[in-house]
């Protein structure tokens, strides 16, 4: 696909990310493409979630998740930190582990309340960390909370800044 090109609907548009300390390359020749972020995301066990509160204090704290369908899902008690971050200050930024194959999200994160995508999660996040069973019904004090990246970039260590990548989503109307 040619630079910015998308390739679905749901396919982010990909370009550079501005970063002119770093030598990155202007042309497409080994951007990464989505499908390999998507991979990396779906196959995470830890997931970075930085928030920030009313006060402007950056908070990180490590989650499980499920991506699910470009949203990354997350559950963590009402009184936690990072859920009283999120509804004061709901952008955020999540990222993976590695600091060799990199993947970070920017974006908005709100609490999810519809039961459809819940039910769907829940049973992908219990199957995923076996052991757990989560149960909104049985646990009214855990938030669960929807996080939909706007921008994203990713890198693999070992080719950068050759494969420095940045993906913008389309935002909803």
């Amino acid at each position: 696909t040619e630079k910015g090109a998308q390739m679905t609907d749901k396919t982010p548009r990909r370009s550079r990310p501005h970063m002119p300390a770093y030598g990155i390359n202007t042309d497409a020749d080994g951007m990464l493409d989505w499908t390999w972020a998507d991979e990396q995301l779906n196959q995470a066990r830890n997931y970075w979630i930085c928030t920030s509160g009313a006060d402007g204090l950056p908070h990180a704290a490590p989650v499980w998740g499920v991506w699910l369908e470009g949203t990354l899902y997350f559950g963590c008690a009402r009184s936690s930190r990072k859920a009283r971050n999120i509804q004061a200050q709901p952008e955020i930024v999540a990222h993976l582990e590695s600091g060799d194959d990199v993947v970070i999200l920017e974006g908005r994160a709100a609490v999810c309340a519809d039961a459809a995508i819940l039910t769907r999660m829940i049973a992908l996040y219990n199957a995923k960390y076996p052991g757990t069973d989560l149960d909104p019904a049985s646990d009214p004090e855990t938030l669960y909370i929807a996080f939909t990246p706007h921008i994203a970039f990713g890198w693999l260590e070992r080719d950068f800044p050759k494969t420095a990548t940045r993906w913008q989503f389309a935002a909803e109307s």
